[in-house]
């Protein structure tokens, strides 16, 4: 399986419903970096997994939706709390719809699948795989 990484981040605000959450009750800030992790079992006739300009602008995109928003106040997560580990499905989720539309280019209907990593910090990151 090859795999092509692109990197970019977001920075939202949000609060959690549920004393396990403790103090990120409250509303609160975060910044992640997003790793969007891209695969496919062979090569397209160009040698690559999937055009790296497309998957950057697109992840860029998908964060633009979300990034300096206050998520607590989004109709598409009424009810929801919006943990790192939602987030990187909503972000792989993002991402599949706009390779079945045919953003990343017509050789990404060939991927395999995605993986987006959020990293909360150095020492601590939450990750969802998907098929396409």
């Amino acid at each position: 399986m090859f795999s092509v990484t692109v990197r970019d981040h977001m920075m939202i605000a949000h609060s959690f419903r549920g004393e396990v959450f403790g103090p990120a009750q409250r509303l609160h800030g975060a910044t992640f970096v997003v790793d969007a992790t891209f695969r496919r079992r062979d090569l397209d006739a160009d040698g690559v997994v999937v055009d790296i300009g497309l998957a950057t602008a697109q992840l860029r995109a998908v964060l633009g939706e979300l990034t300096y928003r206050n998520l607590d106040d989004d109709p598409a997560f009424v009810g929801v709390n919006t943990t790192t580990e939602v987030l990187a499905r909503t972000v792989a989720d993002r991402l599949a719809a706009r390779v079945r539309a045919g953003d990343l280019g017509a050789g990404a209907r060939a991927l395999a699948g995605i993986t987006v990593t959020l990293h909360e910090s150095h020492v601590a990151w939450a990750s969802y795989e998907r098929s396409l």
